[in-house]
């Protein structure tokens, strides 16, 4: 009986020892995963790889959900412009170099990077670079990769007609005189493009920039009157289509012999003509002299990330920045789709992998080693100062108005706008 006792005590002990313990795993249950969440704009490819390369950031911080909101570029802007001003932003957000100037013109509208410098390997990015994240000298973003229009060249079309590949303002007008005969434009661009093509012209033949040093308009009416007429000889002389009548697939058919594009856009524009048979290559930025390649031209980041100056987890939307930024596994995965990466890392390992190398790699090589190239202010893509450069364009092309009467609109306009 005594013994009886005895292992029903221990019995009753061990019971209470696994209550205890189930008790214990009850009042402390598994760590919850943080959520955060990720927004960009982009293609099917992008979204595939960006989906993917979060995918492999969750296996490494289990304890960290991404949530991916994304869509094309014009949902995007919209929905983006309303999350920003009601405070609903992503934790991590791909953004436009001008939303810096209309989002954070004191540097307070998104997160301050550098506070964040413990996470994000700020070591990958030189000064220079990031400068173009600061804004009243916070780093708001870091750029992923630079960007400029940039004259390409189907160098097949070019060679077919014993023509060199050109380099200035007159070798394309000579080159039109040749290649009209068989309906073949030397050069072509949409709207943006042509607009600041010919916004390099006018800065080249006035040895003025557009903007002063403080940001406010420098042209006068007579170098609008400029871009104006060089605009109507270049339609005239069949160096360009008008800007209406750009089509993407006459790269393809061998109509256009050259184009201008963004670097990141590089094999959006002329993949199909490559897979054709053609040589394409990055060209001179035209000027009117070789020499002068590059002046008038300007460049950007191509897109950038910010952390939203509201999240609740900074800490984790920094490991999630660094890891887009300058990890391998999206290095890798990302490729040069949005240009030569700016990080230091990312290229070391774009460069182990040997995948520095293509059209749109040989596009940026020419704009990183043009070094007279400016920056790109968000004033030079205003949607609105574009539509109207091109109505002004047409109104002296069609003889509706006098060049001298559409480039003091067209300055009146750009004054406004600029206000």
């Amino acid at each position: 009986m005594k013994i009886f006792k005895i292992l029903l005590s221990i019995m009753l002990s061990s019971m209470l020892i696994f209550m205890s313990c189930a008790n214990e795993s009850i009042i402390h249950p598994q760590k919850e995963q943080t959520e955060i969440t990720l927004s960009w704009w982009g293609n099917d490819t992008r979204n595939e790889y960006t989906i993917q390369a979060v995918q492999e950031f969750e296996n490494l911080y289990p304890n960290i959900k991404v949530n991916c909101n994304y869509s094309e570029w014009s949902g995007y802007e919209a929905r983006s412009r309303v999350q920003m001003i009601s405070a609903t932003e992503a934790d991590v957000m791909q953004i436009n170099f001008s939303w810096l100037s209309e989002y954070s013109e004191d540097g307070t509208g998104y997160y301050n990077l550098e506070n964040l410098e413990n996470i994000i390997d700020l070591s990958s990015f030189s000064e220079d670079m990031l400068k173009y994240g600061r804004k009243n000298g916070i780093l708001n973003a870091i750029p992923i990769a630079m960007n400029a229009e940039t004259v390409y060249i189907n160098q097949s079309i070019y060679e077919s007609y014993h023509l060199p590949v050109p380099k200035t303002w007159d070798d394309l007008l000579q080159s039109a005189k040749i290649m009209k005969q068989d309906n073949i434009y030397p050069m072509s661009g949409a709207s943006k493009a042509i607009w600041l093509y010919l916004l390099a012209y006018a800065e080249q033949v006035s040895g003025k920039t557009i903007l002063s040093s403080d940001n406010l308009l420098n042209f006068t009416p007579e170098e609008f009157q400029l871009m104006l007429e060089f605009y109507v000889t270049m339609i005239q002389e069949k160096v360009i289509p008008q800007v209406e009548y750009y089509e993407r697939m006459n790269l393809d058919s061998g109509n256009y012999a050259g184009t201008i594009a963004w670097v990141s856009d590089a094999m959006n524009y002329l993949g199909t003509a490559i897979e054709n048979g053609n040589t394409i290559i990055p060209a001179d930025y035209t000027a009117l002299t070789s020499e002068q390649s590059g002046t008038g031209w300007y460049a950007k980041p191509a897109t950038m990330y910010a952390i939203s100056v509201n999240t609740e987890h900074p800490e984790e939307s920094a490991l999630l920045l660094d890891f887009l930024l300058n990890s391998q596994e999206m290095s890798v995965l990302q490729g040069l789709e949005k240009g030569i990466p700016i990080s230091q890392s990312a290229r070391e390992f774009l460069e182990s992998e040997n995948m520095l190398t293509g059209l749109q790699y040989d596009a940026s090589l020419k704009m990183e080693s043009t070094t007279n190239l400016s920056e790109m202010q968000p004033f030079l893509e205003n949607a609105t100062l574009i539509d109207e450069f091109i109505a002004c364009c047409n109104d002296v092309l069609y003889h509706k108005k006098t060049s001298e009467q559409s480039a003091q609109e067209l300055y009146e306009i750009a004054l406004s706008l600029i206000e």
